[in-house]
């Protein structure tokens, strides 16, 4: 069991990576916005799963294979900086929509909405390397079952990213007004979004969290 340090630790980190800007908001905030609050909770429904699935992975040993293969976490880190490089540009190359602009999607079937969701979450590389470069630290073999710890940890982190999810997804409408009638305040959005996910891309070019786990 998780030590009660180890428990906030984590949770603070969680809550991190649930206000960084990545795919899952992308969608969810898109979806949210074209067919509604109800809509949104479907697809934030299959993000969880997806998160979920990634997290019983990890926890079941993926991280383990990834100490034993070489350079794979620089196979990892490199292809992770270089997508969230491209989705940086993304927010302010020409013609691009920022997170709150409303968009014109077709409605789909609770079925397609949480399969999206579910896929979304499953293929986030920022969801991957969280689990990757963030969870190993916290496993301690002396606390008992390392697949029971990364468990409860990978747990804590899927709550949390819900309830941040579920507020975004019911705030979205009040935002996207609110910046509707301020266009200052919408193209700051894209260049605050956009410098958030270049920073995050150049620590993990040239961070070395994982192999400093090894050591």
């Amino acid at each position: 069991m998780p030590s009660l340090q180890t428990l906030l630790v984590f949770a603070a980190l969680s809550a991190g990576l649930a206000i960084t800007p990545g795919p899952n908001m992308l969608y969810l905030v898109s979806r949210a916005l074209a067919q509604g609050t109800r809509a949104g909770m479907v697809s934030m429904a299959g993000c969880a799963t997806g998160s979920a699935a990634i997290m019983l992975f990890a926890a079941g040993g993926i991280t383990a294979a990834l100490f034993a293969i070489p350079y794979a976490w620089d196979v990892l880190r490199i292809g992770g900086a270089a997508y969230l490089a491209w989705m940086a540009w993304q927010c302010v190359c020409p013609g691009a929509e920022p997170l709150f602009a409303p968009r014109t999607l077709p409605p789909e079937p609770d079925a397609k909405l949480f399969a999206v969701g579910f896929a979304t979450a499953a293929l986030n590389p920022k969801l991957a390397l969280f689990y990757v470069a963030v969870l190993p630290p916290f496993l301690h073999p002396e606390a008992g079952n390392v697949f029971v710890q990364g468990a409860i940890l990978g747990a804590m982190q899927v709550t949390i990213g819900m309830a941040s999810d579920a507020l975004l997804i019911y705030g979205a409408a009040g935002t996207a007004r609110f910046l509707a009638t301020r266009p200052i305040w919408l193209a700051a959005q894209r260049y605050i979004l956009a410098v958030a996910l270049a920073l995050i891309a150049a620590k993990l070019a040239f961070g070395d969290g994982f192999q400093a786990a090894k050591r």
